[in-house]
């Protein structure tokens, strides 16, 4: 596919700190960021002056419709991904849209669905499969180096709101949907475990917990934490934490997987190393790029020594959906590039839970993942 235009030029729906930095990491990618939009025109100008961007747009709408935006990035709030992913997708728009791609697995269907009949394709920031270790302990697990494997466990712990004074359009269940906790960072710890080990999780059993019953004078609507136990399609057993409610915890991401030959961590306040450890000894493997695999080494930029961390993750999650969006994503690449169909898995895996907690931490099965076909079809913006 050859381009009459570029950059791509990129609209950017809502506001705050994710429209900000997908706004930081379409320019590293050689991007334009075009317009902004948000939920009043007042709103929109303030984000396009947050973002950048060149223009502001008085509605999502308006903005899905401007001849002068390729990819749209949806960053508003969760129960309106579905509307804007698939307005943008029938007007011949790619699409970036935030995590949880939708606030239940029949809605992220249908964004699924909508692109496979526009014929184009859409991806969803999964951001921490972009850390370079990561890759490279996907690469070491590839390799056989767990052994048997025999159990997975971890946490994503936060506590930006562990004050009942503190409160956010996400925990109104109306805009940020039923699951908070899990559905935001939750599913980016599943995401990583399945794209890490290659192993699907089959069933799981949760329970949640609400830390406060009103926030900021108002009624509590979706949980502060949970605990889930699963089982990966291979008969791996495994239990994760997440939180939003624990002290001292900014953003802990941590991921362990453990076989009978070597054991394997990942922790994204650190994510420069992953550990490792066999029954002899156990110690870090770091980023330094003669020594990692060759996905591990495309993604890693800098010399050893120099960290790299959620941003520079983010810019190349970015610069890979815009190499996928213009066909000249490096061979294989495409692999790790998380799309629509795994913001549908995710979505999936929620709904599970959900039920679970429902039906009294009862186990509840997953439906089987599946990967989607990429499409090459032009933006409709591209082509004219």
């Amino acid at each position: 596919m050859t381009f009459t235009k570029a950059p791509l030029r990129a609209g950017i729906i809502g506001g705050g700190f994710m429209a900000e930095t997908h706004a930081r990491a379409i320019r590293a990618a050689g991007g334009l960021v075009s317009v902004a939009a948000a939920s009043s025109p007042e709103r929109a100008a303030a984000a396009q002056a947050s973002t950048g961007a060149q223009h502001a747009a008085n509605s999502a709408d308006a903005l899905i419709r401007r001849e002068d935006v390729d990819v749209v990035h949806v960053c508003s709030p969760n129960a309106s991904h579905e509307e804007y992913a698939i307005r943008a997708l029938e007007a011949g728009k790619w699409v970036v849209c935030e995590k949880p791609l939708a606030v239940t697995g029949e809605s992220a269907a249908r964004i699924v669905a909508a692109a496979d009949i526009a014929g184009l394709t859409g991806t969803v920031p999964f951001v921490y499969r972009f850390h370079p270790m990561v890759r490279e302990m996907r690469a070491q697990i590839a390799d056989g180096a767990l052994g048997t494997p025999s159990v997975i466990n971890g946490s994503y712990l936060q506590d930006w709101l562990a004050d009942a004074e503190i409160t956010n359009w996400r925990v109104d269940p109306a805009q940020g949907g039923r699951s908070r906790a899990f559905a935001d960072i939750g599913s980016h710890w599943f995401d990583l475990l399945e794209f890490v080990t290659g192993d699907p999780v089959v069933r799981v059993s949760a329970q949640a917990c609400t830390a406060f019953e009103r926030r900021d004078g108002s009624a509590a609507g979706n949980e502060d934490a949970m605990t889930v136990q699963f089982t990966t399609q291979q008969g791996v057993i495994g239990t994760m934490s997440v939180s939003q409610v624990s002290a001292g915890r900014k953003n802990r991401l941590h991921l362990e997987v453990s076989g009978s030959d070597a054991s394997f961590a990942f922790d994204q306040e650190q994510p420069d190393s992953i550990w490792k450890g066999t029954t002899s000894g156990f110690g870090q493997v770091v980023r330094e790029s003669p020594m990692l695999s060759a996905d591990a080494a495309r993604l890693s930029f800098l010399p050893a020594g120099h960290p790299q961390g959620y941003q520079d993750a983010f810019n190349a999650f970015v610069a890979d959906s815009y190499a996928h969006f213009g066909d000249s994503l490096p061979p294989g690449a495409e692999h790790g590039l998380p799309q629509l169909a795994d913001g549908l898995r995710a979505a999936q895996i929620c709904d599970a839970v959900l039920a679970s907690v429902d039906g009294a931490s009862a186990w509840v099965a997953i439906p089987a993942a599946f990967t989607e076909q990429p499409h090459r079809q032009q933006s409709t913006q591209q082509s004219q």
